[in-house]
């Protein structure tokens, strides 16, 4: 059974590229274009890692990783999150809402690679 990424970002063109990416190494992936529908997406197909864009419409995306992370169902998840945010505070809120990773855009797609596969072996 594929390996299955949620891919939560609202450029549309990023997550494009992403998720063709992705697929190109034999994961599955969604989009979804919003924290709120991201959400919704996580909860109800329990993804096995979530890419997730900081500054996105409606929820942002420290909140979305919070909320996540602190309910016993999704707790286990892997969330990285991709940002063009790069102060030491950003990664730093990053950590206290439970991400597991944190890319700097613009990234280097083998090393996004590196850190999905990374995450999950463990």
């Amino acid at each position: 059974m594929a390996i299955r990424i949620l891919i939560i970002e609202d450029e549309v063109t990023m997550a494009g590229l992403i998720k063709k990416r992705l697929e190109s190494h034999g994961y599955e992936a969604e989009t979804a274009f919003d924290g709120e529908s991201g959400l919704k997406k996580a909860r109800e197909n329990c993804p096995d890692l979530i890419l997730l864009d900081i500054m996105l419409p409606k929820i942002d995306g420290y909140k979305v990783c919070r909320l996540l992370k602190f309910d016993d169902k999704y707790k286990s998840i892997p969330i990285i999150l991709l940002t063009a945010l790069g102060q030491e505070s950003d990664v730093a809120t990053g950590k206290d809402v439970g991400a597991d990773g944190y890319l700097l855009k613009p990234f280097d797609g083998e090393k996004l690679l590196a850190k999905i596969e990374e995450l999950l072996k463990k």
